[in-house]
């Protein structure tokens, strides 16, 4: 009987292990990658509900960090908070500190701090992320 992680292994493989990373398949402490789209936000009043500077987990954005929300699926695969993520097309590390809409999938946005022109600028792309997932207890 095959298992789910049997039948996204072999899905994996036909098209491409970029394109696939799993919570189960790997090693905690092994490099992950994946495509995602990407874009961008900042802490504006008008951009969002209350306090456009708190973060879903209780962080406080700040302009000038390196932050980014993760779409809930992407949770699942490691993406937990305070996780270093690097951002093709952007410098540095990046750390998870917000969530986004549980309607998103695959996805990120990228916190652009008040500078609303780069978040425009940004717009939406696809990008790969990298990550390495912290063990679970």
């Amino acid at each position: 009987m095959l298992t789910w992680r049997m039948t996204l292994a072999a899905v994996c493989l036909l098209i491409g292990a970029n394109g696939c990373a799993t919570s189960g398949s790997r090693s905690p402490g092994e490099v992950q990658t994946l495509k995602v789209t990407a874009s961008a936000y900042n802490s504006l009043h008008g951009q969002g509900s209350g306090d456009p500077t708190l973060a879903a987990w209780g962080d406080r954005l700040e302009p000038g960090m390196k932050a980014i929300a993760v779409s809930r699926d992407l949770i699942a695969l490691g993406l937990t908070h305070g996780t270093e993520v690097e951002i093709e097309g952007l410098p540095g590390t990046w750390i998870v500190r917000d969530k986004m809409a549980r309607r998103w999938k695959r996805h990120i946005d990228v916190y652009m701090g008040v500078d609303r022109r780069a978040a425009r600028q940004w717009g939406r792309r696809p990008v790969t992320i990298r990550w390495t997932p912290a063990a679970k207890p």
